[in-house]
Parts: structure tokens; C-alpha cells; sequence
């Protein structure tokens, strides 16, 4: 089996504090891209093994897509062995849920090979991180709660993004903790005019993380100046960082526009795609 996972990009995100968990409740307007990582799985292997290439990943259970063969294998309690190759092209710790949408193939699957009941698959997603719900879903979807609650967004809506990652770090647990740290702040919200006229009800672009990035990285404000300036449109992070983005009505516009951004990590001009995956043939 061969499958495309999807990043995730959020177009809102509403912070609320911490409840009791620690965990802080979200709101958010999300939508999968076609940047994809590709994930292979051979379900009658040998003996178990895991290839990551592409990046600096351990192949253990630190890696959420080895997490995610664990939740299924505990779900089922088929244990044969497995062998997974994952193909990193979705930039690491930035904010557009790489991880998270490869826990979410390899759940999908998982459940094929393992013979798991979609239901139950889907109960396993909100156990390994808070977007592998969002990336099993896929599409333009709202979520709430800790990421756990999806529900997708019925209208047809068009538009393009460039994606750029610039070159900080930005931890997701000093992000929030930072949030705390600064009370809470909410982001500035963009104008609801450069949304898509079918979006506009969801309300603007806006990002409450973004003032708590913003202070522990402060040259992230200076990309956003000079991404706003270039770009000619509102420039939003997505999640915790430090991945931006800006609408375009088309795709070579939002080509142009990544092509335009030096010293990034990485850029990229992107498509909404409607699911979370993609499976492809052997042969392609």
C-alpha cells in the first residue's frame, strides 16, 4: 500500500486556557494542502522494520506514525510484522501537522491491514495528537475541543495558499506556555474581504498564538512584515509555528509567491485537497 499524507494549514485558530487536563480548548478553521509525505506499507512482511527518509527522524515509538501502527496493533491484537517507508516532504515542527497527518495514513492503513473497524480507527486519532482527527477527515473542516471534535465544512470553496517556513524554531509545548506566560493574548484578525466569499461567515483569518510565537522568536514578525509586503496579501501562521501562508485565487499566483521568498526552510505554492490522503497505485 502507498498513500500521499496531506499537511494541514489553519486558517483560524481561537485559544481558550487551560482546562483541567492542561490542555488548552481550541477553535479553528483548518484545511489540508497537497503537501504531501508519501508512506509505504508491505502488511505481509518478514519481520517488522521502518524506514524514514527525507529527515532527521527516529524510526521509534517517539515517531507518530510507529505510534500509530502501535494503537492499531493494541486495537486489534494482531501483532505480525509490518514494514513502513515514510518519505518526508512536509517540513518538520512547523506548525502544519507532518506528523500528524502520517499518523493519520498509517492508521488508515493499519485498519486495512489489520482488519480494524473504521469506527474503531477513528476513536484512536485524538489519543495520539490533537490534528490526527483534522487529517483523517481532511478537506475544509472546523475543529474544537482539544482537535478531537471535526466536522467538515459543506461549501464549495475555492482558493490556493503559499506556504513558507522561515528558519526558527518554535516548540508547540513553549508556544502555549508562553500564551499562558502573556495572559492569553488573542491575534490581530486580518480583513474578512481577502477570504473567499463562502468563508467569510467563519470569520477572519487570525491566529491567538501568534503574539506568544511573535515573543519567543521576533524575527517571525519581521517575516510576517516583509511576506505581507511581498506577497501583497494578509500573512497568517499556522498552529504554533513557524509556517505562513497567504490566499491567492490561483494556483500560479500562489507559485510565484513561494518562488518569490528567500532563506526560508522551505516554500511552496499549495491546493486545498478535499481528504486527508491519497492512495496511490504500486506503479505510481
Amino acid at each position: 500500500m502507498r498513500t500521499e499524507a496531506y499537511a494541514k494549514i489553519n486558517l483560524t485558530l481561537r485559544v481558550d486556557p487551560p482546562g483541567p487536563s492542561g490542555m488548552h480548548p481550541i477553535r479553528s478553521l483548518a484545511q489540508t494542502i497537497d503537501w504531501s509525505d508519501l508512506i509505504e506499507m508491505e502488511c505481509r512482511a518478514e519481520q517488522d522494520d521502518f524506514v524514514v527518509e527525507g529527515a532527521d527522524l527516529a524510526a521509534d515509538d517517539t515517531n507518530l506514525a510507529v505510534r500509530a501502527l502501535a494503537a492499531v496493533r493494541a486495537a486489534t491484537g494482531r501483532s505480525h510484522p509490518v514494514t513502513m517507508r515514510l518519505v518526508k516532504s512536509i517540513p518538520i515542527a512547523a506548525g502544519l501537522g507532518g506528523g500528524s497527518a502520517d499518523a493519520a495514513a498509517v492508521l488508515a492503513m493499519g485498519a486495512r491491514c489489520l482488519r480494524l473497524d473504521p469506527r474503531a480507527r477513528d476513536a484512536l486519532g485524538p489519543r495520539l495528537g490533537a490534528d490526527v482527527t483534522m487529517c483523517l477527515v481532511g478537506g475544509l473542516a472546523r475543529m474544537a475541543g482539544y482537535g478531537q471534535k471535526v466536522q467538515r465544512v459543506p461549501e464549495q470553496v475555492t482558493f490556493h495558499v503559499a506556504v513558507a517556513v522561515p528558519p526558527l524554531e518554535l516548540p508547540t509545548a513553549a508556544v502555549y506556555g508562553m500564551w499562558d506566560e502573556m495572559e492569553g493574548p488573542r491575534g490581530t484578525p486580518t480583513s474578512a474581504g481577502y477570504l473567499p466569499p463562502a468563508l467569510r461567515s467563519y470569520g477572519p483569518l487570525v491566529n491567538d498564538l501568534t503574539p506568544a510565537a511573535v515573543r519567543l522568536a521576533p524575527d517571525l514578525g519581521d517575516w510576517m512584515s516583509d511576506l505581507t509586503r511581498r506577497w501583497g496579501v494578509p500573512v497568517v501562521m499556522s498552529g504554533s509555528g513557524p509556517s505562513l501562508f497567504g490566499l491567492f485565487s490561483t494556483r500560479s499566483e500562489a507559485d510565484g509567491a513561494a518562488a518569490d521568498v528567500a532563506g526560508a526552510r522551505a516554500a511552496r505554492g499549495c491546493s486545498q485537497t478535499e481528504s486527508g490522503r491519497r492512495d496511490l497505485p504500486d506503479d505510481e
